[in-house]
């Protein structure tokens, strides 16, 4: 059997059967499965003590896998990582490579390749210009694991104390992360702040106005030199005016008044302000923008919307 020079490695299996018959038989290309490095599912297995440094392990059922990928790394010119385009994806395509003997060097044996596209276009250009791992999208991802295990492990605890080890609706169990901890707390926050809030009572005038058969709407800012008050001049926790002076409060009789003396006066232009108003296309979608059109147009949940996107990708 003649000599493989390159080995490729991606995460799925599917992509790897298909991309075998592209890239012809000099390539070797297998898959992972996933992680082969990981934290274990107990324990904290955060050195807290030690600089936060994590305490990785052989995923379970991965020896074999590993034992072969070493193998067939030995007798490769070239170990290709071709593991996902994104910061898990870095991750563990890091930690193949240190399993198959990478040193965290630039360039040598172990090269990254990353496509966007599982075509075959796509994925025949990015093997002919490959690039190095990312160390620091490889250290953005272990610093978020260690986050999660911080705070996750930390507040869970906590969180099935005070409230219940599972929604009371769906049963699926509870936890407190790094993020939804956060944005709890915000919640909570913003919550308070709208109990404290003062309503404000304060009116503002707009005149249709036409010219050339073209109307256009315009809105009282001052009135004899004095700025009219808007929201923004309120203290939410008072509601009270910041600087009564500084403004003209117009409330429901004022500004009747108001409106009946500036009724069939004549308007001039003083000053005419052109600007460009550039309409940008939508923005690609994200994570949370395809979970949320997804809902609104197809009504399909969460898990559902990234499941049919990880099928798509692949």
């Amino acid at each position: 059997m003649a000599k493989k020079k390159h080995l490729v490695i991606l995460e799925s299996d599917k992509k790897a059967r298909l991309l075998g018959p592209w890239l012809g038989d000099d390539y070797i290309v297998t898959a992972t499965g996933g992680h082969i490095i990981d934290l274990p599912k107990k324990g904290l297995a955060v050195d807290v003590d030690g600089g936060y440094e994590p305490e990785y392990e052989i995923v379970h059922g991965k020896k074999k896998l590993i034992t072969e990928l070493k193998k067939i790394a030995r007798e490769a010119d070239q170990v290709l990582i071709a593991t996902d385009p994104d910061r898990e994806g870095e991750a563990i395509g890091y930690h193949i490579a240190r399993q198959l003997g990478f040193d965290n060097g630039a360039g040598g044996r172990f090269r990254r390749v990353t496509f966007n596209e599982v075509t075959r276009e796509a994925v025949l250009e990015a093997i002919a210009d490959p690039g190095d791992l990312d160390l620091a999208r490889v250290d953005a991802q272990q610093a978020r694991r260690v986050l999660d295990r911080l705070v996750g492990y930390g507040l869970s605890p906590v969180l099935w104390k005070k409230i219940s080890p599972v929604d009371p609706i769906s049963r699926v169990p509870l936890s407190a992360g790094r993020v939804q901890s956060v944005a709890v707390r915000l919640i909570v926050e913003r919550e308070r702040d709208r109990r404290r809030f003062q309503a404000s009572d304060y009116w503002d005038l707009t005149a249709t106005l036409a010219k050339d058969n073209r109307e256009f709407e315009a809105r009282l800012i001052a009135l004899d030199g004095t700025r009219i008050a808007t929201g923004s001049d309120f203290d939410p926790d008072t509601g009270q005016l910041k600087d009564p002076a500084a403004v003209t409060l117009l409330n429901t009789e004022s500004a009747a008044q108001t409106a009946a003396r500036l009724t069939d006066v004549p308007y001039v232009v003083t000053a005419v302000e052109r600007r460009k108003k550039p309409t940008n296309p939508r923005p690609p979608f994200k994570t949370t923008s395809l979970q949320k059109e997804a809902n609104a147009r197809l009504n399909l949940s969460p898990r559902q919307t990234m499941r049919v996107a990880q099928r798509l990708y692949e």
